[in-house]
Formats: structure tokens, sequence, C-alpha cells
């Protein structure tokens, strides 16, 4: 608190659940609050679960009739704000639908959704890629070991492999760590072969 200013900083994620958590921190600020103020510098990451928190904050701001900003978007949080067609300066300055529908609102009403479903599905790209990092990155760490190959070769050899093989990056990055454990087993023969191409290529250049 700031005399009768309130600053919340949240801090990582904004995913489920994180609606219900700022609801009952609003529900904590002292009955003499005049404004409440969000710096949004430290969310590295939301889903579509970041537009209810945002209007959490909003309905909290209405009901008592304050001031609230929600301000200093950067990264993915501030393209998840332009996929849903909101102010990136401050979301909550973005003027409230028309209480009466109209022809022009409808159309606003499509785009919309049609954004929030552009939307939900780069977010859902976004998660499958984060938890594909720590197993390609471990047959990277693979790789490097084995035939002493830099990571960006590494890389290069995963990619072309998954390519070569016509299977998912992921796949092949899971079979070539397995095979590295104890009593693993070899990748299949499709996977081996196209390593085995990948690997003969980089040998060659």
């Amino acid at each position: 608190m700031d005399a009768d200013r309130a600053l919340l900083t949240p801090r990582g994620d904004l995913v489920r659940g994180s609606a219900e958590a700022l609801a009952q921190k609003l529900a904590q600020l002292p009955a003499g609050t005049a404004r409440i103020d969000l710096d949004m510098s430290g969310v590295h990451f939301m889903d579509t679960a970041g537009l209810e928190f945002l209007e959490v904050l909003r309905d909290h701001g209405r009901l008592r009739s304050l001031p609230v900003t929600a301000t200093r978007w950067n990264g993915q949080p501030r393209r998840i704000l332009e996929l849903a067609g909101l102010d990136t300066t401050d979301p909550l300055r973005s003027p409230a639908p028309d209480s009466v529908p109209s022809p022009l609102s409808s159309t606003v009403a499509r785009e919309r959704e049609e954004r929030l479903n552009l939307l939900q599905e780069e977010v859902e790209q976004l998660r499958r890629a984060i938890a594909s990092r720590p197993v390609i990155d471990q047959a990277r760490g693979v790789l490097m070991a084995t035939y002493g190959c830099t990571s960006d070769e590494a890389w290069h050899i995963l990619r072309e492999a998954s390519q070569l093989s016509n299977t998912k990056l992921r796949t092949v990055a899971e079979s070539l760590t397995a095979s590295a454990e104890a009593e693993g087993a070899p990748p299949p023969e499709a996977v081996r072969a196209a390593l085995s191409q990948a690997l003969a290529r980089r040998s060659s250049r």
C-alpha cells in the first residue's frame, strides 16, 4: 500500500486458479483503498485464464467505483493481449461492450471470438513446446557426448532425423534418450536409419 493506493505485482504464470487468487487478494485490501494498480512485468506466461484474471480486476473496480490499471506487459503475455484485441499498454482501458447489441457489436464479437480461438491455439502450441524442451535438450546432450558434436549440430541432427523418418521431433528425442539408459531399448528402425543418415551428412560437411 502507498497511502490509499494498492500496488499488486503478480509473478510467474497466469493460469487456472490465478483469477481466484486475485479475487482473494482484492478482498483483503483495506477498506479505504482508492486505487488499484497491477505491475505485470513479472508475469512471463499466461493462457486464456489470464483474461479471466483481468475480468476479476475490472469487475472489482466497477463494483467499488475504483480506478484500476494493469500495465508493463511484455513477452508472451503481451502477445496474448494482442491476439485478444486488447490494449497492450493497459487492457483495462479498453471500452466495455455496448449493453444493447447492434450489427457492429455483433461483428466485433465475432472478431473477438476468432482472435480468442487463435489465442488458444497459440497457447497450446507453446505448452507443447515447453513440455518437449527438456527431453529434446537431453537428446542433444546424448549426441554431444557420443559423437563430440556441438549443441547446434546436435539440434540439426535431431531435426533432420525427424524429417527423414517422418517422426515427431519429440518422439525422436525420447527414443534416443531412452536408448542411452541402462538396458534401454534401441530406437525404432526408421529412427535409427534416419539418425545414421543425419550423422553421415554431418561427417561429410
